[in-house]
């Protein structure tokens, strides 16, 4: 008997001719378990930094470190076949140089086998993407509301609320596009505003906090499944799986507090 053919993960080429199509679905994962299951809707599974907030019970996003973002790719990799899957360069393992961020984002996809890096920043970051993808490393972009700069920000604040930021932030979205990344994630910006980005740049636009109109969009598979405690405005829980975990790890405890647990059909005579 043959051996069947492995199963071909979503390509650069194939997300680019998404641009203006049927909207892109992204979704961030964490682990092996969580991977398979976005594995079979998802077009992009997300390694984010987030992370450190949602996995690690950070207070923000800056001490994720690029060992952490290694061993969540890893086992993302390992849950996944099909979904293209890209990983955060964490705050600080990039910005330096782009001699810094290519031996960084190198050691990622070579240790993973990721499919690209994303990394944060406008036209401060051009050159270094530029100098990723003549390298041969794909980079998605990520534009607007940045989470590792929310110090600079003063928090995690709407981008684009005055319009007279709005040639900066759209000079940021055609200088990653010229630069040569695949796609920009455009978050946390007024939706005109998002529009105006869709319609100016070539590549494919992954909204969060954005427009309905971007070219696909991403949420932080937690939030949307009702896992996290408070969520950002822009995210529509689409289920409630943290009420119904909480509900069965209190039967559980009263079973063992009973001792109705274990019961006949759990235990070796």
């Amino acid at each position: 008997m043959s051996a069947q053919a492995p199963v071909k993960r979503v390509t650069v080429p194939q997300i680019m001719q998404a641009k203006g199509a049927t909207p892109l679905v992204a979704l961030t994962a964490y682990t092996a378990p969580m991977a398979a299951l976005v594995d079979a809707h998802a077009d992009i599974i997300l390694v984010g930094d987030s992370l450190g907030m949602v996995v690690h019970g950070m207070t923000s996003t800056v001490g994720v470190t690029l060992e952490m973002m290694i061993l969540h790719g890893k086992a993302v990799m390992r849950g996944s076949q099909r979904a293209m899957v890209v990983i955060d360069m964490p705050f600080g393992s990039y910005e330096e140089s782009p001699e810094q961020a290519f031996r960084n984002a190198a050691r990622v996809m070579a240790e993973t086998g990721c499919g690209a890096v994303k990394l944060e920043g406008g036209s401060r970051m051009a050159p270094t993407i530029r100098f990723l993808v003549d390298r041969g490393i794909p980079v998605m972009a990520h534009v607007g509301l940045t989470p590792q700069s929310t110090n600079v920000m003063g928090g995690f604040k709407t981008q684009g609320r005055d319009q007279s930021s709005w040639p900066a932030h759209l000079t940021d979205a055609r200088a990653v596009a010229e630069a040569g990344a695949f796609s920009v994630v455009v978050e946390g910006v007024m939706e005109a505003l998002a529009d105006r980005m869709t319609e100016t740049v070539v590549i494919p636009t992954i909204g969060i906090g954005a427009s309905a109109r971007c070219d696909g969009q991403i949420l932080v598979l937690d939030d949307m499944l009702g896992l996290s405690g408070r969520v950002p405005r822009f995210v529509r829980k689409f289920g409630d799986l943290g009420s119904r975990a909480d509900e069965a790890i209190a039967d559980y405890a009263a079973a063992v507090r009973d001792r109705s647990f274990p019961a006949e059909a759990q235990v070796y005579r």
